[in-house]
């Protein structure tokens, strides 16, 4: 049987709960747990994403050595590099930029159900901190705290990486290089266009 029901209560998550970070109904959950009807592999790679395991240990196939389960079986998984993100100029949305690369992390990074992504960045408006060619592994999310490195978001149409400035009149998307002109927002501008940010850096990595 699935291992749902013992990975949902050491996380001390009831039915509802779990449902609604995984989006579906409750009684889907319940069936699940009881073996009256089984998740596609989809719905199996997002509860098991969730949890921060991988789908054969959910399904059974790999053996945990804790005795109260949900210990990690795997030590990495992989998420996927899109298209290159332009440190000068915004581009293009992501989720229609072609898929490049894998990359891995650490699994305990997607315990409870965080989600990752990698972009490449283009340009060179941020340096020296961040090269061109260098891996970004971004966590998805709509906020960040003020001098956050993120992707973000420009009318929905439009992406491009800088550090976010909050301020009370609004928020600046600011290069780090001197040779680049930072990028103004009004408050108005922020909820109108809208300016929403899509994630924020977790980690860079350079090739050698």
């Amino acid at each position: 049987m699935i291992k749902i029901k013992e990975l949902r209560l050491k996380e001390n998550l009831t039915q509802t709960k779990l449902a609604e970070k995984i989006g579906v109904a409750r009684s889907t959950i319940a069936m699940y747990e009881t073996g009256a009807s089984e998740p596609d592999l989809q719905t199996l790679e997002l509860i098991a994403n969730f949890f921060g395991v991988t789908v054969d240990f959910l399904i059974g196939r790999e053996v945990d050595n804790n005795v109260r389960g949900a210990k990690l079986t795997r030590s990495v998984v992989k998420i996927p590099v899109f298209g290159t993100i332009p440190a000068g100029i915004p581009i293009e949305m992501i989720e229609d930029a072609f898929v490049e690369d894998e990359e891995e992390i650490p699994a305990e990074w997607l315990k409870g159900g965080h989600k990752f992504f990698c972009l490449k960045v283009k340009g060179e408006s941020m340096m020296p901190k961040f090269e061109d060619g260098d891996t970004l592994i971004l966590r998805q999310q709509e906020d960040c705290e003020n001098g956050d490195y993120c992707a973000v978001s420009i009318n929905h149409t439009e992406c491009t990486f800088k550090k976010v400035l909050k301020k009370a009149e609004g928020i600046t998307l600011q290069p780090l290089n001197p040779a680049f002109e930072p990028m103004f927002f009004s408050n108005k501008e922020v909820k109108e266009l809208p300016i929403t940010i899509l994630g924020v850096v977790k980690e860079v990595r350079r090739s050698c």
